[in-house]
């Protein structure tokens, strides 16, 4: 693969201006947000509760591993959602030793009242769009978010404790997808 032109670096460098100023709005965004929902459940531990309805039953392990978090902290959140109702434990039919984490009728319901509040809040934020700009922007988004996990895939973090995301924006900006706006 040939290297990139000085064209192509200046618009990377531009796009990565861009992504900084997203994920800042999207910090400020969860900023007015409390870390606690209504339901007492920490809006972290929504990020879980989207994976398991998107992605079928799954071990905290494997969770952990998906979610670039650790073991514990995954595991502190699911069982809050656990004792909310919203997920259950059942034995992993391929290794009767090990659980699995499913979400339940209940929290396929939180999941999707949040997922309509999600895009009526996109929405409402968008409406001033033309129809072909917002399908333009999802498609871009859409491909830009398989690149980030196709390049994620092919080139791991060399240390358990480095998370890819770090070299795109400040730390304390590229968190999870958790909050009302980003949830599901």
């Amino acid at each position: 693969m040939p290297d990139p032109s000085q064209d192509d670096l200046d618009l990377a460098d531009e796009l990565g201006t861009q992504l900084v100023r997203f994920f800042r709005a999207m910090a400020k965004t969860k900023s007015y947000m409390s870390k606690i929902g209504p339901d007492g459940i920490e809006r972290a531990a929504y990020a879980i509760l989207f994976y398991l309805v998107n992605n079928g039953p799954q071990r905290t392990s494997a969770l952990a591993d998906a979610m670039h978090s650790d073991i514990s902290t995954v595991s502190r959140q699911s069982t809050m959602l656990v004792q909310h109702g919203l997920v259950e434990r059942t034995a992993d039919p391929e290794d009767g030793r090990a659980t699995l984490l499913a979400p339940t009728a209940e929290g396929q319901r939180v999941f999707e009242e949040n997922r309509k509040l999600r895009a009526k809040s996109i929405a409402s934020m968008l409406q001033e769009w033309e129809r072909d700009d917002r399908v333009a922007v999802t498609h871009l988004l859409g491909r830009l978010n398989d690149e980030f996990e196709n390049f994620q895939q092919q080139n791991p973090p060399t240390s358990p404790d480095t998370d890819p995301a770090d070299t795109a924006a400040p730390a304390n900006t590229a968190e999870p997808a958790n909050t009302a706006v980003e949830r599901a």
